[in-house]
């Protein structure tokens, strides 16, 4: 008993309970009782972890205490890896709490996450204002984001400025240019050195003698090409009231698609009458339009009858809008008479093969001509329509149908002579060119 303490002696005069007791391992844990942090390394365990008193089990016996503090397995620390030497001293665990950053580095806290791609990543935030500075200990989104092209559109989205006045802004002025349009970005001019130098920059590496005769005959080849037409637009016979008479329409051309020479010639008798007029007109032509020649030269005309005549031609030839040819002329005779005549026609198309060509003339007079039996004013009215078929572009068979109409002194002209001054003609002829 002699390490007992006196305090747990009996008192005198009492039996002693533990008499025959072999006390000698008193305070010592029971062999059936095995010390549960036998072989455990407790020198780095927390004071706060109090050891547990004599008597009482251990809860950790047989616990591996090594990585106690440290999140479980299943349980992955979103802190893994973070550098903690920055972190302000409030969110340190108090004494003698067990620290659940123990073993962490918390050198990046305060950083996006990896699995979270920071959206401004490259941005630059140099001039962005102070105002929404994120606030201290608190992480910035746009760490190293440039931030230059900020309010800006992205492609494909209309830009939000669009009609305002951006006068104090700094962009470059907008060049005029055929495309220039509202909204259109602006275009920088061209380079000064893209209109210098020579005229024919090949003669620097080539014979420019060589390269100016190149020149010319690509120039003849694309650019002046000759060639030549003749166009039969009318050859036919005509019945009328038991009348038979021909007629005929015939032009062609030579030249350039500038320049060109015209020559045209029609006229119309009886199978039984002979010849009645016919003319023959030399003209100059010159393209003033796309579509469009002017034409100046003479008409020389002849009449069996008497009444022959030379005249100054001046008119226009080409396609008006929605495809109508048109043929104007004015004539000023040797004696001083000024006559006029219009023709326009369409091809209107049935099949690729069949088609119907309305046709309209008109004949104009300054003055009476008795001579040519001629009124003044709207001397007569010609309208017809010939239905064709082509066998080939440059050969067509037609037939149609043609009505003629005197006005004013025209008509008189035509009635004192024993003449209807309307006439009405069944056609049949022949189109071709080549």
């Amino acid at each position: 008993m002699s390490a007992m303490p006196s305090g747990s002696m009996p008192a005198t005069g009492q039996v002693d309970p533990h008499a025959g007791h072999d006390m000698s391992a008193m305070g010592q844990a029971q062999p059936a009782q095995a010390d549960p942090h036998a072989g455990h390394d407790m020198s780095t365990m927390p004071a706060g972890s109090m050891m547990p008193a004599a008597g009482q089990g251990d809860p950790h016996a047989g616990h591996d205490m090594s990585a106690m503090g440290q999140p479980e397995p299943r349980q992955p620390d979103p802190h893994a890896g973070h550098d903690m030497s920055t972190m302000p001293a409030e969110s340190m665990p108090a004494t003698g709490q067990v620290d659940p950053h123990a073993g962490h580095d918390m050198s990046a806290m305060g950083q996006a996450q990896p699995a979270q791609a920071d959206p401004h990543a490259g941005h630059d935030m140099s001039t962005m204002p102070s105002e929404p500075r994120p606030a201290t200990g608190q992480a910035d989104p746009h760490a190293g984001h440039d931030m230059s092209a900020m309010g800006q559109p992205q492609p494909g989205q209309a830009d939000p400025h669009a009609g305002h006045d951006m006068l104090g802004m700094a962009i470059p002025p907008d060049v005029p240019t055929s495309a220039d349009t509202p909204g259109r970005p602006p275009e920088m001019p061209v380079p000064l050195a893209a209109t210098s130098g020579p005229t024919h920059a090949a003669d620097l590496l080539f014979d420019p003698a060589e390269m100016a005769a190149s020149r010319e005959q690509l120039r003849i080849e694309n650019g002046e090409v000759r060639a030549s037409s003749v166009i039969i637009d009318q050859l036919e016979a005509s019945f009328s009231d038991g009348e038979e008479a021909y007629g005929f329409d015939v032009q062609g051309w030579t030249g350039g698609d500038i320049n060109r020479f015209w020559w045209k010639s029609e006229g119309e008798g009886e199978f039984d009458g002979g010849l009645e007029e016919a003319e023959l007109q030399a003209l100059y032509s010159r393209a003033i339009r796309p579509f469009f020649d002017f034409q100046t030269g003479v008409r020389q005309t002849y009449r069996p009858d008497g009444g022959d005549r030379t005249d100054l031609v001046v008119g226009i030839q080409g396609l008006a809008p929605y495809w109508f040819e048109v043929d104007a002329a004015a004539f000023l005779s040797t004696k001083g008479e000024l006559t006029a005549r219009a023709e326009a026609e369409y091809d209107q198309r049935i099949t690729n093969r069949w088609i119907v060509q309305p046709r309209a003339e008109v004949v104009l007079s300054a003055e009476d001509i008795p001579e040519l039996r001629v009124g003044s004013g709207l001397s007569s009215l010609q309208v017809g329509a010939r239905l064709r078929y082509e066998f080939r572009k440059e050969f067509a068979p037609y037939v149609g149908l043609e009505w003629t109409k005197s006005f004013g002194n025209t008509a008189d002209f035509l009635e004192a002579d024993g003449r209807s001054s309307e006439d009405t003609r069944f056609v049949v002829g022949i189109r071709t060119w080549f």
